[in-house]
């Protein structure tokens, strides 16, 4: 049977204001804390309701509070696997000098392993962006895999007309533009070149994309299955259902309303804010349901272990 996998980013809001060019300070506390109690909450009881392995992406500098740091901990006692997203969520993380980029991966490590005791298996880099050096460091500090490609030409062009009118307004985003090239990526699992990791070669570490639908490789992530009716995204479904491998990737935002305690400000430019946090709910859980009748769930670990045989999953 196909696999397939889920797998939640645990962007805080302050990283969404980054992204529209608006003032973290609009945020109090609770607000701040948001997509741990609320967005992770009703993930993890949806897990619970249809008993779905999944992967969570924890970005590290969240996890200086204990109500992230308790519900991470919660979520590994459920058996769900916790990933690396980075530790400051730096979308121009490719950018940076080498070291500046080993210390990110390891300081986001270390405060994983802090909460739970264990150090995460895999990574997520923040925008979706990879590179020779980031996927080198990833390889020395002994990752099984990477799940950072995002080969969806539909979203590249959207990010780059958004991102192009905030410059426009004089309130840039924080966001930065991959390289075209990720647009030629593969969209099934695959060995990168180290050099150049959108394409194939003989890397050691293995990757798992997240999927696009169709020829015009659509972006099938949770933001499109929680904001569209039914029907398109069943359409959608469609054509990946065939596919040996499936993985699809949501942000614990994607449970979210407006009605939770955002700022309206906020809610205005992410816009997917205004669908009630129930309707989101449920149109994931038929999805997940679809899933289950269709692939054999499983987390991304799992799935980098039997794709590639040689990586020892107890070590």
């Amino acid at each position: 049977m196909a696999l397939a996998c889920i797998s939640v980013d645990l962007d805080s809001l302050p990283h969404y204001c980054r992204i529209h060019g608006l003032p973290e300070s609009m945020l109090d506390e609770p607000a701040r804390q948001l997509v741990y109690t609320a967005g992770l909450q009703r993930f993890l009881e949806l897990s619970s309701q249809l008993s779905l392995p999944a992967t969570l992406f924890a970005v590290g500098e969240d996890l200086v509070q204990e109500p992230a740091r308790a519900r991470l901990r919660e979520a590994r006692a459920l058996g769900l696997e916790v990933g690396n997203h980075s530790y400051a969520h730096d979308y121009g993380l490719t950018r940076r000098p080498d070291v500046t980029i080993a210390r990110d991966v390891e300081r986001a490590a270390e405060a994983i392993a802090g909460t739970l005791g264990e150090r995460p298996l895999g990574f997520r880099a923040p925008g979706y962006a990879l590179n020779a050096t980031l996927y080198q460091v990833l390889c020395d500090q002994g990752y099984r895999y990477d799940s950072s490609v995002f080969p969806a030409a539909p979203y590249y062009a959207a990010k780059a007309a958004v991102m192009g009118a905030l410059a426009i307004l004089g309130r840039p985003s924080r966001a930065m533009l991959d390289t075209p090239k990720v647009l030629l990526a593969p969209r099934d699992p695959y060995f990168p070149n180290p050099e150049d990791p959108y394409r194939r070669g003989a890397g050691k570490m293995i990757e798992l994309p997240i999927a696009t639908s169709g020829i015009a490789r659509m972006p099938f992530i949770g933001t499109l299955v929680a904001t569209l009716p039914p029907g398109p995204v069943r359409s959608l479904y469609r054509s990946i259902r065939q596919s040996k491998f499936f993985n699809f990737e949501l942000h614990a935002v994607d449970l979210l309303d407006s009605s939770d305690g955002i700022p309206a400000e906020l809610a205005r430019h992410q816009r997917d804010l205004t669908v009630r946090g129930e309707v989101k709910v449920a149109r994931l859980r038929e999805l997940f349901r679809m899933m289950k009748d269709d692939f054999e769930l499983t987390t991304l670990a799992d799935a980098a272990a039997r794709i590639n045989p040689s990586v020892n999953r107890d070590a």
